[in-house]
């Protein structure tokens, strides 16, 4: 069992994401030790990137940040690096491929194994192309995280059986952000994954308070919180490590 499927056993899993350098390295240090002191089971770090389709407006800004404030992956892994002295929950990368193949796709594998990076999310990478990094995360012992949607139909299947870590269920249609509540029949699309996979399902995109958490790990295996952890760090800048260690607490407390 990997070390991530390993943070599901016995408890409903708390996964936050922030955007990597936003507003800067040191501040993203600061709160991945702060965020697994309050709680949280698994953190994804956000490659910043120019073009992030799947993303909303709030995460497109924090991804303009930090590449205007210099983040490169390179610092990035250097963080990660440093960081792991301090943390020993799972860290995942969540970035597009196409700085992955900029950077070269075996480089980047390497230097995750060396920083003590788990997995890695690659949201604009198809399920049908996922031999491009699949080989690649098997070589250098690096979790390659699937993504089941709610128009992933009959290929939800497919893509469960293959899946490693944990499954990314996407709760709603459209970009990342926060929304008032989520309509789409999530249960329905976690039991079906569920009838077919062991691996655990955690629930994504628009989750943002802890009744909403609480509401989404009652169906699942955990639940995933990005956007409105992000706006939190936009509204307090570096003065952000505090609201934000509050925030996930309560979240945390939520959901177990």
């Amino acid at each position: 069992m990997n070390k991530i499927t390993k943070a599901f056993e016995n408890k409903k899993v708390f996964i936050a994401f922030i955007t990597g350098g936003d507003p800067d390295i040191e501040t993203s240090e600061k709160l991945i030790i702060a965020m697994a002191e309050a709680g949280v089971d698994i953190i994804e770090i956000g490659i910043p990137f120019s073009d992030p389709v799947a993303e909303g407006l709030v995460i497109q800004q924090a991804d303009e940040r930090a590449l205007k404030n210099g983040c490169t992956v390179d610092k990035l892994f250097a963080m990660v690096k440093r960081v792991r002295e301090k943390v020993e929950i799972p860290l995942l990368f969540m970035g597009y491929i196409n700085p992955i193949f900029v950077y070269g796709k075996e480089r980047f594998m390497e230097k995750c194994r060396e920083c003590g990076i788990a997995g890695v999310i690659v949201p604009d990478l198809p399920y049908e192309e996922r031999d491009e990094l699949s080989d690649v995360c098997a070589e250098y012992g690096i979790t390659q995280i699937s993504m089941v949607a709610p128009t992933s139909d009959n290929r939800a299947e497919r893509i469960a059986k293959e899946a490693e870590g944990f499954i990314y269920c996407v709760s709603s249609l459209g970009v990342t952000g926060m929304r008032g509540e989520i309509n789409t029949n999530i249960g329905e699309m976690i039991a079906r994954i569920k009838s077919i996979s062991p691996t655990p399902c955690a629930i994504g995109f628009g989750i943002s308070t802890p009744e909403q958490a609480k509401e989404m790990a009652a169906i699942s295996d955990g639940v995933i919180i990005g956007s409105a952890i992000v706006k939190l760090i936009a509204e307090n800048g570096r003065e952000c490590v505090a609201p934000v260690k509050d925030f996930v607490a309560r979240i945390a407390d939520a959901i177990n």
